[in-house]
């Protein structure tokens, strides 16, 4: 998306600031609700009788349906408008936000979750498109300002609100308050927008693309959600989902290959930069992804964090990130932001590397350090690597490369969310298995411990539940270690593949890039 978007008749005064704070805010509510529920899964998980490990669908599920409604937005705004969209989109969030809060099962949570998810795809888009739609060409960088910085912020009051509502309220809240404020924008855009509508016309859609795109991710996410309960590839349920998922894929790229108007224009994949900029952003962000699920899953299960806790030590690392994304997008123009990217990926290893040595002593300090250093990796990560991926891209082909950037970006989240608890869980089971042969009953350890717990007046059954409970706990931490240290070493292992693009010249590309930029952090 360009800047070269806005109309001529830009708004102006009172209502150009209005219309900016609700467009503003409505991004803020969408992107919230990619981490609010982050903290908030051992409450959910507990309350609908599942595993926390079943709980993380309610973040994987809403972020494939967003990433589905990505490529459609394009065609969705020519169609029927882009007001219309966005309107519509809120009603529908709002809505579905209602049926979540009152969700009496885990299916319908996940289902009412995945129509969320889907209502709320085109609104970051879309209020991203109304922004530099209503603001005069020559403020356009004002605007993506103010855009970029509600998907900058909302992150990092997600944890922490969720917290504090699942420690204080009931988890419903965390979807109930979307409600009033998707009426209030929701109804307020519209009419105050409603005259200032993007023009329509009506425009072909790939029916078959869309519904292979929907095949293909849908298995691959279920598959990669229910493998570890039904053993993976010993259970013929998810045999058919892998056979499903890689069929689809095969007849997806066959088909958007040759079809005149693909849902997703593999196409773009011909342009060097785009291919490898996609890449590292979606291997990059499901690391990120995946890790930022994962710490808060460990904190509550197995340090005996409350959700409040451990969102107040997931915030800080929105601190940088606020305070240097703008600098890193005015002066973007005078680095090579192959380097930049390099850079953030190098800070990403750091971080994750502290985190690989975290022990079951880790005070509150410790445990937030890397936290905050990750902000600057975040600030350097997304602005130069958008800009990268859109360099060498027709600008009538801008949104389309955005689109498809941004749903390989989001799959990938979820792609990676599934991936680490799964790596997690199944790391831990080998440690357990490893520190229990070390601690077998009738060994000195194990008597000296049983001794200890029968001083303390316990049962031999309730000592030995109490070893199995340590065991358990260090298992974990073991394994969280082991998802960090090779979280690291693939940050590392991406940084090469940032110099196979080809060094650009970023001053004609800057604005564009810094545009989507901020959707990368979505």
């Amino acid at each position: 998306m360009t800047y070269q978007t806005a109309q001529a008749n830009p708004l102006t005064g009172g209502r150009l600031l209005a219309a900016a704070l609700l467009l503003g805010l409505a991004n803020f509510m969408v992107v919230l609700d990619t981490t609010i529920a982050n903290v908030s899964v051992p409450h959910i998980a507990g309350a609908l009788a599942v595993s926390p490990a079943q709980g993380t669908w309610v973040i994987t599920s809403y972020s494939v349906a967003e990433a589905i409604t990505v490529p459609l937005t394009g065609w969705l705004a020519q169609r029927f408008g882009a007001v219309r969209v966005f309107a519509f989109g809120m009603a529908g969030f709002g809505l579905f936000s209602l049926l979540c809060g009152l969700a009496p099962s885990f299916a319908l949570l996940v289902a009412f979750r995945v129509a969320q998810g889907l209502c709320g795809g085109p609104i970051m888009p879309m209020s991203q498109t109304l922004m530099l739609h209503i603001f005069p060409r020559e403020r356009a960088g004002a605007a993506m300002g103010l855009w970029g910085m509600t998907t900058v912020v909302a992150p990092i009051v997600g944890p922490i609100l969720g917290g504090q509502i699942s420690d204080n309220l009931h988890w419903s809240w965390i979807f109930l308050i979307n409600i009033p404020v998707a009426a209030f924008v929701g109804i307020l855009a519209y009419r105050m927008l409603i005259d200032h509508d993007t023009a329509t016309r009506k425009v072909p859609v790939d029916y078959v693309g869309l519904g292979l795109l929907v095949t293909w991710v849908g298995a691959m996410q279920i598959m990669l959600d229910k493998g570890k309960e039904l053993d993976w590839f010993h259970s013929p349920e998810v045999l058919t989902l892998a056979i499903v998922s890689a069929v689809g894929f095969a007849f997806l790229v066959a088909w958007e290959l040759t079809d005149d108007h693909p849902v997703v224009d593999l196409r773009m994949l011909k342009v060097r930069n785009f291919w490898t900029g996609t890449l590292c952003m979606t291997v990059a962000y499901s690391l990120f992804m995946g890790n930022l699920v994962l710490l808060p899953l460990w904190l509550q299960q197995f340090m005996g964090y409350t959700s409040t806790q451990a969102g107040e030590l997931m915030a800080p690392v929105g601190l940088f990130a606020i305070i240097l994304s703008p600098l890193v997008g005015k002066n973007i123009q005078k680095f090579d932001p192959r380097a930049l990217t390099t850079f953030a990926f190098l800070v990403f290893a750091l971080v994750l590397f502290m985190r690989s040595h975290f022990n079951t002593q880790a005070d509150f300090g410790t445990l937030m350090l890397p936290t905050i250093i990750q902000g600057v990796a975040v600030a350097f990560f997304f602005i130069p690597l958008t800009t990268i991926t859109l360099n060498g891209i027709a600008p009538d082909k801008i949104a389309g490369a955005s689109g498809l950037s941004s749903f390989a970006r989001i799959v990938g989240g979820s792609f990676g969310t599934s991936i680490a608890i799964t790596v997690w869980q199944d790391r831990a089971a080998l440690h357990h298995a490893q520190l229990a042969e070390l601690i077998n009953r009738g060994s000195v350890a194990s008597n000296a411990a049983l001794s200890n717990f029968a001083a303390a007046g316990m049962s031999t059954e309730q000592a030995l539940s109490q070893i199995n409970r340590l065991i358990d706990q260090q298992a974990f931490v073991l394994a969280a270690n082991d998802v960090f240290y090779a979280s690291s070493i693939i940050f590392i292992l991406l940084i090469p593949m940032v110099w196979l693009a080809r060094p650009i010249r970023v001053a004609a590309h800057a604005t564009s890039a810094s545009a989507d930029a901020a959707a990368g952090a979505h």
